[in-house]
């Protein structure tokens, strides 16, 4: 009976312990899952692991062979914790990342990962891994994120990582200075085309006063019956000549202003007239609504053309020709008289 006894202590014992290994580890789990199910000789690839476990539990870990290796065709190069969170239920979850290489082609299946949580361990899933083979002279060049789908390489997998990685901002680079060399040709172009454009010669104030007497004349307006529009043209083309050949601001002037500017000036004293008696008439066509004769209108024309051409600058002779001349007069006084 003694004995008995003791053994029954014994079973308690156990199946206490048991209940409690169990209630340690209840709720904790293993995920492991891969990018791809194939992976280039030589690259790397990462496993993404998941893992739920208690939230007091401080002591999980991976359990690992002492040469860092899932099997011995697989070696592991790191393994990083992202994130820890508290999912409720006193458990927490891990997401860590290990990142595997191989050097040797062929169909692999890694066992599962043994993750110890005190002294329970927790297994993932397999994992199945086909390594592809590659040439030994194109390990350095193959970019290491090329999507392998067979043993064949794309023209992609021999460009430098540097290049797969930031392509989009070296498009846009490219975008720019292509843009940019473009704009300096455009304005460059531009700037020799200005460079040795003829400039537009510069009419001076009696060119330009003729050349709209000419246009006007050509409008034929006091004809049709527009006498208003005809001496308001008129009149406007000769404030604008006062303006630029005497800097007289005859367009905000009337007419006995403009009159009394022009007795004062030397050059136009004598012209004068002929203005006053344009003015006058353009006065009562436009204020008083006067229609004059035809014989009127174009002696104004006649006057305003006599009035530029006895104003304009005259041609000073040139110093050779102007000492001739003196000489010749001189040589003729200096003759005997007979």
């Amino acid at each position: 009976m003694k004995n008995s006894s003791v053994i029954k202590s014994i079973l308690a014992t156990l199946l206490l312990s048991a209940g409690a290994l169990t209630a340690s580890a209840a709720g904790a789990k293993v995920q492991a899952m891969m990018d791809s199910t194939q992976l280039l000789m030589g690259r790397t690839m990462t496993i993404h692991l998941n893992i739920v476990e208690p939230a007091d539990n401080n002591t999980g870990h991976f359990v690992l062979t002492k040469d860092s290796t899932l099997i011995p065709e697989i070696e592991i190069r790191s393994i990083t914790t992202l994130d820890t969170t508290d999912i409720g239920n006193n458990l927490r979850q891990i997401r860590k990342e290990m990142v595997i290489q191989s050097f040797d082609s062929g169909d692999y299946i890694i066992p599962e990962l043994r993750y110890a949580l005190g002294k329970d361990t927790i297994l993932s899933d397999k994992l199945a891994l086909r390594v592809l083979p590659v040439n030994v002279d194109q390990m350095e060049t193959i970019n290491p994120n090329a999507d392998v789908q067979d043993s064949g390489s794309r023209w992609w997998d021999f460009l430098p990582p540097f290049i797969v990685d930031y392509w989009e901002w070296m498009l846009l680079a490219i975008v720019v200075i292509c843009g940019g060399i473009a704009a300096f040709i455009f304005l460059r172009k531009k700037d020799v085309k200005t460079m040795f454009r003829t400039p537009e010669p510069v009419l001076s104030p009696y060119e330009v006063a003729m050349r709209d007497l000419n246009i006007l004349k050509e409008k034929n307006l006091w004809a049709s019956g527009n006498e208003k529009e005809y001496y308001t043209d008129l009149t406007d083309i000769l404030r604008i000549y006062l303006q630029n050949r005497f800097g007289i601001n005859a367009m905000e002037m009337t007419t006995s202003q403009i009159v009394s500017e022009l007795n004062r000036n030397e050059e136009t004293r004598l012209p004068n007239r002929l203005m006053k008696q344009i003015l006058e008439i353009a006065d009562f066509v436009k204020f008083a609504k006067q229609r004059p004769l035809a014989e009127d209108n174009n002696r104004s024309f006649q006057y305003a053309v006599q009035f530029v051409e006895d104003t304009r600058p005259r041609v000073i002779a040139d110093e050779s020709t102007s000492t001739e001349g003196d000489a010749g007069k001189n040589e003729k006084n200096d003759k005997p008289l007979s």
